[in-house]
């Protein structure tokens, strides 16, 4: 049975799930998913649909967007409509670290995995047997800081030759231009371990590890312009102890930033997470 996902953001205002939920009435549609979220504080309000024909197949999608547009004017809403069997087209950028990579490959395997892995990029030659391996291409992009403008260039050439619709960073080593964070705004989500600010730069598990820290952990963002403080999008942390030494929390690390990540790559391609001032709603 064909399935739609309706998400919106609007400004606070009394009437707005009525008025949603008789647009689904008058297509003869019925919800099996809703989820709402008012931010007082914003005065905001953010809604996520799921819906499905009752009786009969629904109109087009260009027809279900006209329909909708008069509830969207009349609340000043952003919002977009999808067909949840079109699965977002995932490009996935990496360096010499592959545990994210692996656990994202393997994820593409599974039939319920909500994105569709269209190739790999890289700054190393590393993975590349590994990703051919799966049957995708991989794109070799060598960057220094002399060509990195060019590198850059070359990777937006990529993504709308493959027409991407999310840019992941699994555990990819380059620091992002300016342009090019506002060319992938809200289409481009990084992962890295929860030391930061501490900890920066280089291994960061061993420096936490000298600091005798007692919780580690990772987190997931969308790419902005200023460095690793994106709308967060998923978090996790794992206790250690006295007994654990630097390779041990290496290894727990990389087991929550794998999983962190797909989370955040599966809720973004379910359509699940909305923007609200630098944070975000994620209705999971």
């Amino acid at each position: 049975m064909k399935r739609y996902i309706l998400v919106a953001s609007c400004p606070e205002k009394i009437g707005i799930v009525r008025a949603v939920s008789n647009y689904f009435y008058e297509l003869g549609a019925s919800i099996i998913e809703a989820a709402q979220f008012s931010d007082f504080d914003q005065q905001r309000f953010y809604t996520r649909w799921e819906f499905v024909p009752d009786t009969k197949d629904l109109p087009p999608m260009a027809e279900l967007r006209t329909r909708f547009e008069p509830v969207a004017q009349e609340f000043g809403m952003k919002w977009r409509l999808r067909d949840a069997a079109v699965r977002p087209r995932i490009l996935v950028a990496v360096s010499t670290t592959g545990h994210c990579l692996n656990d994202l490959l393997f994820r593409s395997t599974e039939k319920d995995f909500p994105g569709e892995i269209v190739g790999v990029v890289s700054n190393h030659e590393t993975f590349r047997e590994k990703v051919e391996w799966y049957g995708l291409p991989y794109h070799y992009l060598p960057v220094t800081p002399e060509t990195k403008p060019a590198q850059e260039a070359r990777l937006l050439e990529i993504m709308d030759g493959l027409q991407v619709d999310l840019l992941v960073l699994a555990r990819y080593m380059q620091i992002l231009s300016d342009a090019m964070c506002e060319k992938v705004a809200g289409r481009a989500i990084n992962i890295h371990h929860s030391f930061l600010p501490s900890f920066k730069g280089g291994r960061p598990y061993h420096q936490a590890f000298d600091r005798g820290v007692k919780v580690i952990g990772a987190t997931a963002h969308y790419v902005t312009a200023d460095l690793d403080e994106g709308p967060i999008i998923e978090q996790d942390v794992q206790r250690v102890e006295h007994f654990h030494d630097s390779a041990a929390m290496v290894r727990l690390g990389k087991n929550i930033e794998t999983q962190v990540l797909a989370r955040a790559v599966t809720w973004h391609c379910e359509h699940r997470i909305l923007t609200n001032a630098g944070k975000t709603v994620v209705f999971k």
